[in-house]
């Protein structure tokens, strides 16, 4: 089957047109014909080796597809060839065929385009973990948003808005102001890029508590890392939560004396391992999103589709942060 192959370590040049060996699937799996595969920032790391996960090469990148059952393994029920479904793979999702989970599998709705499919498990899975289960978000809820015109952030803007809270969306241009505010935002602080020196750090905290209509945040959901994390902190209220979710700006080092004045809450937010860990309570959120999905209260922001010759272009984007919404690759 055709693939992008990634034979070695490195970059987006790095990865190469070529044919991997056809997939049967086992116990417990479907295997997919793949139809389109979202490009996450995960997809940009573990090419690299520097994500959790490192598959042997050759491999194909692409963790989360959307397309038709092709055939069943054993043991698989409440499935049949040729259901429409979408599914995490970790891996494997640039290809023409990909194998998913049975347990991780779900009907994709005739309504829905498979190019949107493709894009919410990952974004929209995390952001109800983090803001239900880390976040214990209420209605009247004071949100702030970093990272909050990339597909994590729009799922962040707008499932914060579903559960009733006031979002306030922390981006980097006017481009992606626009975008978060279309999602649902009520205020927006475009900041610079970083690094950042003692005073710039301050005058942004700065910003964010200016655009709270609060005594600081209830919950601050940090996509980002890096020198945007203390001036969240700093904005953050009284026994707020702080989510710490992903680093594409670099690990961020917390003066600690801050949680303490603040006491406020330092959360791990870790999907991927919540939903291994306890797939109940993930198929039960995930049922969630597809009733809010369902009631127009959420819609995975597909931004840019490319042909599947040019899915490496589409993980340079994403891996400089370049990408506003979600893009995808439209492979069947």
């Amino acid at each position: 089957m055709k693939a992008l192959i990634s034979r070695e370590t490195g970059g987006p040049e790095t990865l190469e047109f070529g044919e991997l060996p056809d997939r049967e699937p086992g116990k417990g799996e479907i295997l997919i014909d793949v139809k389109a595969c979202s490009i996450n920032f995960p997809d940009t790391l573990i090419i690299e080796d520097k994500y959790q996960v490192k598959p042997p090469r050759p491999f194909a990148p692409g963790s989360e597809v959307a397309g038709t059952v092709a055939k069943l393994g054993e043991g698989v029920e409440g499935f049949s060839v040729g259901d429409r479904i979408i599914t995490g793979t970790g891996f494997g999702g640039l290809a023409e065929q990909a194998i998913g989970r049975a347990a991780n599998c779900y009907h994709l709705p005739e309504k829905f385009s498979f190019a949107q499919g493709a894009s919410l498990l990952m974004t929209y899975g995390t952001s109800i973990h983090a803001l239900k289960d880390r976040g214990r978000i209420a209605e009247g809820d004071e949100v702030l948003v970093l990272g909050a015109a990339g597909g994590v952030g729009i799922s962040g803007v707008e499932l914060a808005k579903a559960f009733g809270a006031r979002v306030v969306a922390g981006v980097s241009s006017k481009e992606k102001a626009q975008m978060a505010r279309d999602a649902g935002a009520d205020a927006v602080v475009i900041y610079d890029r970083a690094p950042f020196d003692k005073d710039a750090s301050k005058a942004l905290a700065n910003k964010f508590k200016e655009a709270c209509e609060k005594d600081g945040y209830d919950i601050v959901y940090d996509i980002v890392g890096g020198d945007y994390s203390e001036p969240a902190v700093r904005a953050i209220g009284w026994e707020g939560r702080f989510l710490v979710t992903g680093f594409p700006a670099g690990i961020a080092k917390l003066p600690l004396n801050l949680t303490l004045l603040k006491s406020c809450d330092v959360c791990g937010v870790f999907w991927g391992a919540f939903a291994a860990r306890f797939p109940d309570k993930n198929r039960a959120n995930i049922a969630e999103l597809f009733e809010l999905w369902e009631a127009g209260k959420i819609a995975p922001p597909v931004s840019e589709t490319y042909a599947f010759e040019n899915a490496a272009e589409a993980i340079r984007k994403v891996g400089a942060r370049e990408a506003v919404g979600k893009l995808v690759v439209e492979i069947g």
